[in-house]
């Protein structure tokens, strides 16, 4: 009787306290720094309205009014760091090469025409600017602009090299990086902790066990960006405005990807999410605009 007394006001005591320090995780935890606010985030530019990721969808998105932009590098063979998604040119520009086998100045231009990966049967056609652009090509041209980079390849020089360049130009503020798979979070992490991390896959499953085991609020967090794809399974587990909320206000923003409509614009913005990714930057503003939701500063 008096084991299972213990044993119930353990339990008790546990899932009480759980549910004050999700609700207020402020008394345990010091909210983390943020730099800058992003809702509108445009990724690679905003590929359903310009060639992904060149020059032109980032000026796109920019004069739209973008928060954020988001990328992804790769290296070259004589170590210059670009922006593509893609490591091999096939899709992009119709030539079966890697760019890590290849120089910058061999790189083939973009195709005239080009698939929007996250909108079935949606095709975007260029215009003069099918160049494949160098990250300093990127931070050159908007110094101000929050910018979120995929490193692509677990290449211990391009993180290098991409940190290099973020402290070059002072965005370590401006900054945030990382990529799916936990080797290179880490190595990132390593390289330059003073630049915020992405959460990872194994990190995301990792969180979605703590938050409904309830040991979420009991635990540090050292990434301050998480981005849900949607859809999928993990993201119908990790859609909780409760998780949203929690996370928020211990200063970890929350992405939500890739959505190109407005039912499912305004279901993450419902939900709590901090922000939108998009390939649709022009659709995603007007939705905002029209829902008075303004830009954070």
């Amino acid at each position: 009787m008096c084991a299972a007394v213990y044993v119930l006001s353990t339990v008790t005591g546990y899932v009480l306290t759980s549910a004050l320090l999700l609700k207020c995780p402020s008394l345990l935890h010091r909210k983390k720094r943020e730099a800058f606010l992003s809702r509108h985030i445009s990724h690679r530019g905003g590929a359903g309205e310009n060639l992904e990721n060149t020059m032109a969808a980032f000026r796109h998105a920019v004069d739209v009014g973008t928060d954020m932009l988001e990328l992804d590098c790769h290296l070259t063979k004589d170590e210059q760091v670009v922006v593509s998604h893609d490591a091999n040119l096939q899709r992009v520009c119709g030539v079966d090469a890697n760019i890590s086998d290849m120089s910058y100045a061999e790189l083939p231009p973009y195709l005239c025409k080009l698939g929007v990966t996250f909108q079935k049967e949606c095709f975007c056609e260029g215009g003069e600017d099918k160049r494949i652009p160098l990250l300093r090509d990127v931070f050159d041209a908007f110094p101000n602009t929050p910018i979120n980079i995929d490193i692509k390849v677990n290449n211990d020089t391009l993180i290098k090299k991409v940190s290099e360049m973020v402290v070059k130009y002072d965005r370590e503020h401006l900054t945030v990086w990382g990529n799916s798979r936990n080797h290179i979070v880490k190595k990132c992490y390593k390289e330059n902790s003073h630049i915020p991390v992405l959460f990872s896959l194994p990190r995301v499953l990792q969180l979605l066990g703590l938050f409904y085991t309830g040991l979420l609020p009991f635990v540090p967090l050292k990434e301050q960006f998480l981005e849900i794809p949607m859809p999928s399974i993990i993201t119908n587990l990790l859609m909780r405005k409760a998780l949203f909320q929690h996370l928020t206000a211990r200063g970890i923003q929350v992405y939500v990807w890739v959505l190109n409509d407005e039912e499912d614009y305004r279901r993450a913005f419902d939900l709590g999410a901090t922000g939108v990714m998009t390939d649709f930057p022009t659709r995603l503003k007007e939705f905002m605009d029209r829902n008075g939701m303004s830009k954070l500063e």
